[in-house]
């Protein structure tokens, strides 16, 4: 079956940096868009960034834009989401996701930004 496993998530303080990371199996990753959302408590789930099945093009949401980078690496079923200068409104559960003919989800990964 299909499996999205999230894993770089953790404590930083504000202005620090993460890198996370979202590996896929039981999939052909490289026919997939992939996207990272985040999801903080009370607020609903939102669309950070993007990138296409090819790593051509990538989209960012307007408060993450030239902090964040998503990257992948289709030889290693991975996508990545390098997020630097981050602050305490960055915290949240960081989800990815994977489109093509269906769509799937993970199960996220707790980021924290906090002194």
């Amino acid at each position: 079956q299909v499996q999205l496993v999230e894993s770089g998530g953790g404590l930083v303080q504000p202005g620090g940096s993460l890198r996370l990371s979202c590996s896929a199996s039981g999939l052909t990753f490289s026919r997939y868009a992939m996207s990272w959302y985040r999801q903080a408590p009370g607020k609903e789930r939102e669309l950070v960034a993007t990138i296409s099945s090819t790593g051509d093009t990538t989209r960012y949401e307007d408060s993450v834009k030239g902090r964040f980078t998503i990257s992948r690496d289709n030889a290693k079923s991975t996508v990545y989401l390098e997020m630097n200068s981050l602050k305490p409104e960055d915290t949240a559960v960081y989800i990815c996701k994977a489109v093509w003919a269906l769509v799937y989800w993970g199960q996220g990964t707790q980021v924290t930004v906090s002194s």
